[in-house]
């Protein structure tokens, strides 16, 4: 059994910055992509910011410059550091990671979700 809990959402005014946290937790062995999605209200889920395993990150166009992500392999967690925040960037975000479990077995997991809101 694995679980991702993310922490780390809130309300902020624009221009301000949040930092998410995603811990995974359970039967892990390693963890191999680790990534960041958001779900705006009527739109679909998109990719915001993922990174591998050896520490090669890719962004989505919209947050390029603005946002960082970042992960610890010891712990188990990923972190998403969103600074010069817009009211675009409201939206739930997920954690996504590919977890290779004690029996060998990989597998995508996601997050609850964690609400940010961006507004004054």
């Amino acid at each position: 059994q694995v679980q991702l809990v993310e922490s780390g959402g809130g309300l902020v005014q624009p221009g301000g910055s949040l930092r998410l946290s995603c811990a995974a937790s359970g039967s892990i062995f390693s963890a191999n992509t680790m990534g960041w999605y958001r779900q705006a209200p009527g739109k679909q889920r998109e990719l915001v910011a993922r990174i591998t395993s050896h520490g090669s990150t890719n962004f989505a166009d919209s947050v390029k410059g603005r946002f960082t992500i970042s992960r610890d392999n010891a712990k188990n967690m990923v972190y998403l550091q969103m600074n010069s925040l817009k009211p675009e960037d409201t939206a739930v975000y997920y954690c996504n990671v590919d977890i290779i479990d004690v029996s060998r077995w990989s597998q995508y997991y996601w997050g609850q979700g964690t609400q940010v809101t961006v507004s004054s």
